[in-house]
């Protein structure tokens, strides 16, 4: 693999990635549930 496919490949891998990330963070917020990390924490406790 030339340098430069593996460049792409790899900037293509990060924004689907991004974008999932994204896209779970939207669908938590828009039934309107809390957001907490790994471990069940949250803003609120």
């Amino acid at each position: 693999m030339t340098p430069v496919r593996a460049f792409f490949l790899s900037m293509v891998m990060m924004s689907a990635i991004a974008m999932w990330g994204a896209g779970i963070y939207t669908a938590d917020a828009s039934v309107h549930m809390q957001v907490t990390d790994g471990y069940g924490v949250s803003a609120t406790h």
